[in-house]
């Protein structure tokens, strides 16, 4: 395989993943973000600890979403994360559910 048909491989698997997101992000209640992954998720508990003078972070994430490509099952049930860098979560809006305009009694 050529560095050319590996660059081709990674970015059609990153459109297959980022619209499995655009799909499913309606699902979520939350957007989590470390160092090394991007969740979607419905539930987040973020607890700060402390060792020995270190501080660092315990993510706890239920009903779960993964952004990560290589990955063959990006669902998962229950997730803990312990990282010493930054945790960003973010509250997902929820949009009213809306029925289309046209097409009822056609």
């Amino acid at each position: 395989m050529s560095a050319e048909d590996l660059e081709k491989y990674e970015t059609e698997m990153e459109l297959q993943l980022y619209r499995e997101y655009r799909d499913i992000v309606g699902q979520f209640s939350y957007v989590v973000e470390t160092e090394r992954r991007f969740y979607l998720a419905n539930s987040v508990d973020v607890q700060i600890r402390d060792a020995d003078g270190e501080v660092y972070f315990e993510v706890r994430m239920s009903d779960a979403w993964v952004w990560d490509m290589y990955r063959p099952a990006r669902f998962v049930k229950n997730v803990r994360v312990i990282t010493f860098k930054d945790v960003n979560v973010e509250e997902l809006d929820k949009p009213e559910l809306r029925l289309p305009d046209e097409g009822l009694g056609s």
